[in-house]
């Protein structure tokens, strides 16, 4: 019985594949038309209720160009805000704040400038209203998440090393894992953004946690009358009543004066490494 001789199939010949191009994704110019606001709105930030009423007698305020004190009054047929410019035909108009908004319309400039006169409004020193600026709102809060948002990239991306110093300015326990002790400063850059960044800068920053090294290290003693070295018990400098000790210390080692005891200080933390 003969075998059969089974032929080793060879694999088929695959067509070549056609290149296909993906024409240019041509960008077009989104048009925008940027509304014209007619309205100029004011509002009450807290405790307006449904309405209020804002109050227009013997109101008064100091006018620079005249050098006197004026007083403020809103009357519709008048073009002129000041009361003694105003003739007897004069008739006041209440000026009311709904659900603590206030829009006051473009065809009466004499209620605008009212309103931004008047000494309530927080523009002035006032602290009943202000005036709604959505644009400069905007852009203020923007400024505010950019500032947050590269807090907490400095707080990511800053060697641990860089960010010793601001833990022990902030008070921050650095004997901790390195991921707690970045969580904390976390917080601390999300509560106070911009005292954070500016701490970076600081040279108080860098004094006061060398300073605070050397009081963990016992190479000085912080007491309430004055601040020693700790293995001689001699006085660095005195601490006047009601002063704290770390403040004091601070400040006399950032003088002509003091500037050898923080060289000393360093150059002791140095040696432990």
């Amino acid at each position: 019985m003969t075998k059969a001789k089974v032929a080793a199939e060879r694999p088929k010949a695959q067509a070549p594949q056609a290149v296909i191009t993906k024409p240019p994704v041509k960008k077009r110019t989104i048009k925008r038309r940027e509304a014209v606001l007619q309205n100029t709105e004011y509002e009450i930030p807290k405790g307006a209720g449904i309405v209020f009423m804002l109050p227009q007698k013997g109101v008064t305020v100091y006018d620079s160009e005249e050098d006197t004190v004026r007083e403020l009054r809103y009357c519709p047929n008048e073009p002129s805000i000041w009361a003694d410019e105003q003739g007897e035909k004069a008739r006041k108009e209440t000026v009311a704040f709904r659900e603590g908004r206030l829009f006051v319309p473009k065809d009466k400039p004499n209620l605008r400038k009212f309103m931004d006169m008047h000494p309530m409004n927080m523009a002035n020193g006032g602290k009943l209203f202000r005036q709604v600026d959505k644009q400069k709102d905007a852009e203020n809060e923007l400024k505010r998440e950019f500032i947050l948002n590269e807090a907490i990239s400095m707080v990511r991306d800053k060697d641990i090393n860089d960010l010793l110093p601001i833990a022990l300015y902030f008070g921050v326990n650095i004997n901790t894992p390195v991921t707690e002790i970045r969580y904390n400063l976390l917080n601390i850059a999300k509560k106070k953004t911009k005292e954070f960044m500016e701490s970076f800068d600081s040279p108080q920053v860098q004094v006061r946690s060398a300073i605070q090294q050397a009081s963990d290290y016992q190479i000085i003693n912080m007491k309430k009358d004055g601040c020693y070295w700790f293995d001689t018990n001699k006085l660095i400098v005195s601490v006047p009543v009601g002063q704290e000790s770390m403040d004091v210390m601070v400040r006399f080692c950032m003088t002509e004066k003091g500037s050898p005891v923080l060289s000393s200080i360093e150059e002791r933390l140095d040696r432990l490494g």
